[in-house]
């Protein structure tokens, strides 16, 4: 089960995953729009599963602010300080 996220996210999603003790953070970030989004799911799912539903909730977030845009909190337009992260 692909789905085709291409048309909202042009540009894909950047991941990042921290394991956490028994449970995983998993993270996307849209480069175009610079939103980002996150889930904890279980350490031993698997890989792809946990990508898939934070691509899901990211497609989804991402759908929305252009839908609202002043619903969507976004980040400063300046560069990250590293606090921003």
């Amino acid at each position: 089960m692909s789905e085709d996220y291409s048309d909202i996210l042009p540009k894909g999603a950047i991941f990042e995953m921290l394991p956490q003790g028994a449970y995983v953070k998993v993270s996307a970030v849209d480069p175009v729009t610079r939103l980002e989004v996150s889930i904890v799911g279980d350490r031993s799912a698997r890989i792809d599963a946990l990508k898939i539903i934070v691509l899901r909730k990211l497609a989804r977030t991402v759908e929305k602010s252009r839908q609202s845009p002043g619903k969507v909190m976004k980040r400063r337009d300046d560069p990250p300080s590293g606090w921003d992260l």
